[in-house]
């Protein structure tokens, strides 16, 4: 009987599937497979401009209030390529597909998606809502419980994320998902529930009103050696650059400040929250600066009506205190509590090149592979590559809040 060989299609299809599966995180976040590229084969550096939703102001009574249609949009940028290089043997195409895809394709993938995980994990600096348990006598982060969960439940409620099955998920750290599994196993009823978690020692799905999952990529973050914060330097500011009274120390980037007297708003109703609105500072602040880039923008009422993609109930009032939930020179876990929609990745087709021994390409859920075979006449070798080209952002940062943990 012929030898049934596997084809570059077949494998490729099956790397493809085994890419999909072997990371949590990738599976946790919007993905978005761009078909404009399906012909010609995609090239870096190719931008994508995706549409924000608009906001608008309810008015009240029966007279008619016009108003303009800004549309935000956000650039997402086909720039990271990433692949897996090997030699294939005239013995290995013969196996099965499944000893295959344990013996070669299985390592390939995990850790092919394990590097595009930790690339699109950096955007846990650009969250900017935090739920954090701490210390009252020294302010020092805690592991989260109970209330840190519900707590973050809230910040996304405001914010209008949704809920239901598979829309709300947590991406831990092996060493947080292990100290909460201990925490909180004995608060739920569900025996079924509890025996898997003691079973399986992970966080079992659907629970607080989320999915949960596990991922060595979540970043630890070190908080600038700030010292003394400095205050307001003006009154009635607004926008991303706050003027303030130089600063006594660094802030590093993705650390949070709070204005006093400034309170987050729904998203929807524009109503104050009843929380110090919490920003994230953009990009590193040195000693000495007078000014703050943070996001997201200040956006207050204007004559104490109610804008379009307002974020604060008020302007922080000249002289106002700025106050970090954090300490200073602090270092702690960035698990993230999401929205589906808060993070995108984009995939494109890679072009199929001629003049080689073989090339295929595969798409599937919003992922794009492609494999190409040649001959290495010197070493009598099949060279083989896998790659993806992709671009990611943070389409809506505010679909997640950071669930902070102790180092």
């Amino acid at each position: 009987m012929a030898n049934n060989l596997l084809t570059l299609q077949q494998i490729t299809r099956e790397a493809l599937n085994r890419f999909i599966n072997s990371n949590a995180f990738l599976q946790g976040i919007d993905r978005q497979y761009d078909d404009q590229y399906a012909r010609v084969g995609a090239k870096i550096g190719s931008t994508l401009r995706i549409r924000l939703p608009n906001d608008y102001v309810v008015r009240s009574g029966p007279t008619a209030v016009p108003q303009d249609t800004v549309e935000n949009t956000t650039p997402l940028t086909i720039s990271q390529q990433k692949g897996v290089d090997v030699s294939f043997s005239s013995a290995d195409m013969a196996l099965s597909l499944d000893d295959f895809g344990e013996r070669i394709l299985a390592p390939m993938m995990n850790n092919l998606a394990g590097a595009v995980a930790a690339d699109i994990m950096t955007l846990a600096e650009t969250i900017p809502s935090v739920s954090r348990n701490a210390d009252p006598a020294t302010n020092a982060t805690l592991s989260p419980n109970l209330a840190t969960f519900l707590d973050a439940g809230a910040r996304l409620d405001h914010y209008g994320v949704r809920r239901g099955p598979g829309e709300r998920k947590i991406v831990f750290s092996p060493e947080t998902q292990a100290r909460t599994v201990s925490a909180l196993s004995g608060l739920f009823n569900n025996q079924q529930k509890i025996g898997e978690q003691y079973r399986t020692g992970t966080m079992t799905n659907d629970a607080i009103g989320f999915d949960y999952m596990m991922d060595q990529t979540v970043l630890n973050h070190v908080t600038g050696a700030y010292g003394a914060l400095p205050t307001v330097n003006g009154a009635n500011q607004s926008g991303s650059n706050i003027t303030v009274s130089a600063t006594a120390g660094p802030l590093n980037k993705g650390d949070y400040v709070r204005f006093a007297g400034v309170y987050s708003v729904n998203r929807v109703t524009k109503q104050s929250t009843g929380r110090l609105a919490t920003f994230l500072i953009t990009a590193n602040v040195p000693t000495g600066s007078t000014s703050l880039p943070i996001y997201p923008a200040l956006i207050p009422p204007v004559g104490g009506i109610a804008v379009p993609y307002q974020t604060v109930d008020s302007s922080p009032a000249n002289g106002a205190a700025i106050t970090s939930p954090f300490n200073a020179g602090e270092v702690y876990r960035k698990n993230i509590a999401m929205g589906k929609q808060a993070v995108t990745m984009a995939t494109a087709d890679l072009e199929l090149p001629g003049g080689v021994d073989r090339a295929a390409r595969a798409t599937f859920d919003g992922i794009s592979l492609r494999m190409v075979r040649g001959y290495n006449i010197n070493s009598d070798q099949f060279i083989t590559r896998l790659d993806i080209l992709y671009g990611y952002a943070a389409l809506r940062p505010e679909f997640a809040t950071v669930i902070a943990d102790a180092v």
